[in-house]
């Protein structure tokens, strides 16, 4: 496992739900993806998924701590295995200074693989580097991010929706659920934020992820899980303010 900080971030044992969910949802739900940027990720998972993905034409990661990097090359070879391909753009150095200094409308998904929203992690989830994520998407450009569970730290779920409502606006965002025995309570979420027309679930292209999903061997993602991790109790619904 990898620890940072006391907490534990991932596992061998489950990290294929969060890093097969955190790529594939938003790369199977946009039309015509090409250009991904990761913020965060250094044990590499979300580049070893995002990666299987060979319509891609620029793939950037950007990590501020090599020593995840290292350590994952060393002894997570399963998750680090990506790190090294050519195709791979990985750079060393804050991400809030990479999204700030980046052009406008220069990736179609930026993917937020943080840790939690206190500590180091904590200066991922503010209003000026959500504005800017949304500055360099394109314009039907995909945001999504490590959100909180909505039964282990409600006030933190509630805090970090309340800021995609306010930057994208609240009908272009979603909260879709994945089940990891790790991390408290087992069910966790991703946010879902688009800045144009595209919709996470609806007019879905089902053939081409039945396709992927065929020819990727995956664990856990399928179009059946796609469009169900979308479903929200009740009250996780109302805690994001929705009906």
């Amino acid at each position: 496992m990898l620890v940072l900080d006391g907490v534990v971030n991932t596992t061998e044992k489950d990290e294929f739900v969060y890093h097969e969910m955190i790529s594939h949802v938003p790369l199977l739900s946009h039309p015509n993806p090409k250009k991904v940027l990761i913020i965060g990720g250094g044990d590499g998972g979300t580049a070893r998924e995002v990666l299987r993905h060979s319509n891609l034409e620029r793939v950037v990661m950007v990590e501020i701590d090599s020593m995840v990097i290292d350590a994952c090359k060393k002894y997570l070879p399963g998750l680090s295995s990506s790190l090294d391909d050519p195709n791979l753009e990985l750079i060393v150095d804050d991400g809030i200074k990479y999204v700030l200094e980046a052009k406008d409308k220069s990736f179609d998904l930026i993917i937020v693989d943080s840790t939690d929203p206190s500590g180091p992690g904590e200066v991922l989830f503010t209003d000026e580097f959500y504005q800017n994520c949304l500055r360099v998407l394109t314009d039907d450009g995909l945001l999504v991010c490590q959100a909180q569970s909505f039964s282990g730290s409600p006030q933190r779920f509630q805090e970090v929706y309340a800021r995609y409502n306010k930057i994208f606006g609240k009908d272009k965002v979603w909260a879709y659920l994945y089940n990891t025995p790790t991390y408290p309570t087992g069910c966790w979420t991703f946010a879902f934020c688009s800045k144009g027309a595209t919709h996470p679930f609806k007019n879905l292209d089902e053939e081409r992820i039945v396709k992927f999903v065929a020819e990727n061997d995956m664990k856990y993602y399928n179009e059946d899980i796609h469009k169900g991790a979308f479903a929200l109790p009740n009250y996780a619904r109302k805690m994001m303010g929705r009906k």
